[in-house]
């Protein structure tokens, strides 16, 4: 029986996804060939690649806007260097929510001039700071909308007249907002969206070549762009699974029913652990909480033995939380079943019921 996916990435996918794509790699389009093993330059593979591009603007409501979606490599690591090759001439203003926001500015600050406008830093990350200014003459506005580590989500982004950047590693695809307000947007394919080896990005095209360095051509989205994400031979394996996820998404009845699921599981979850004496979140502000990310931790510790042989009794798998946190993270990304979330919330009651 498949066990309760609580891993923070790489994520839980569809059933019907992880079906599909294992048959792909025994006979793909009944080629009597891998997927793995044919050339990305195939009508076949070209058609997935094209697919999934189409798909994810589609979702994200930004087709015939001006907007190119990429499947690239090297992770969100990677965007965190390549967003500054592009788009930072002279100065660039952050947000730190998180470890991955802290490793942006610190990549950035290899290409030039970073402005921190805000840091939860001091607190261990566990809010999202309010009321900060943006500089005004700055080249972009970086922020990541949702810290998997610390479970803490934006729940709203700041006006600005600078270029709105922002990791959505974690929570793409799980919520409605209006995408057009961002010029570009990044994302792991691994925390909410497929498997690990490619990164979404997708960028308003006429933001790019402003800059006055010369970009490395596997740094430069134009270049990129101009090969249809295929400048190098692309992730095959994680790009069609992105595709079939995507496809999954859109039978779901897109991002506006996800949305519905994931504040269930969300409120189910946060309910319980606000209830249960046992428990006590780690994020210092109720609007703060991620809806992908719930983090806790016990108030005795001296019931960790208990609570977690009663987890692996209920085959829950991946709950354990960051090192720089501890205690627990359940991670409930758009495949996860509200049915989960109601095992480990019993479990939860059953620990108090047993104390």
């Amino acid at each position: 029986m498949k066990k309760h996916n609580f891993s923070a990435g790489p994520c839980i996918l569809p059933q019907s996804v992880l079906k599909k794509a294992s048959e792909a790699v025994l006979n793909f389009n009944g080629l009597d060939l891998s997927l793995v093993e044919i050339s990305h330059r195939s009508k076949d593979f070209v058609d997935v690649m094209e697919n999934a591009r189409e798909l994810a603007l589609e979702h994200l409501g930004l087709q015939d806007k001006g907007y190119k979606a990429l499947f690239l490599q090297g992770g969100a690591s990677l965007e965190f260097l390549m967003v500054a090759y592009n788009l930072l001439e002279k100065k660039a203003a952050y947000l730190n929510t998180g470890t991955w926001s802290d490793k942006a500015i610190k990549e950035a600050k290899l290409v030039g001039d970073i402005v921190e406008v805000a840091s939860s830093k001091e607190q261990n990350f566990n809010y999202i700071p309010k009321n900060y200014t943006i500089p005004s003459g700055v080249d972009y506005f970086h922020c990541t909308s949702n810290n998997t580590i610390f479970g803490t989500q934006l729940q709203s982004f700041p006006e600005t007249d600078a270029l709105l950047v922002c990791d959505m590693s974690s929570d793409i695809f799980s919520r409605q907002l209006d995408f057009s307000k961002f010029d570009l947007i990044y994302a792991g394919a691994q925390k909410n969206m497929g498997a690990a080896g490619t990164t979404l990005v997708v960028v308003k095209e006429e933001i790019l070549g402003k800059v006055s360095r010369t970009i490395p051509s596997m740094l430069d989205y134009k270049v990129h762009i101009s090969k249809d994400s295929m400048y190098n031979t692309p992730a095959v394996f994680p790009v069609y699974v992105s595709m079939l996820t995507l496809e999954w998404l859109k039978d779901q009845g897109g991002i506006s029913e996800i949305e519905k699921i994931n504040n269930a599981k969300a409120k189910l979850l946060y309910t319980e652990i606000d209830r249960n004496p046992l428990f006590k979140g780690f994020v210092a502000n109720a609007e703060d909480r991620s809806k992908m990310n719930a983090t806790f931790n016990l108030t005795n510790t001296n019931d960790k033995d208990r609570f977690e042989a009663l987890v692996k009794a209920a085959g829950i798998n991946g709950l354990n939380g960051h090192r720089s946190v501890g205690g627990y993270r359940a991670s409930m990304y758009n495949a996860l079943p509200l049915e989960s979330v109601k095992v480990l919330v019993d479990v939860m009651q059953e620990l108090e019921n047993k104390g």
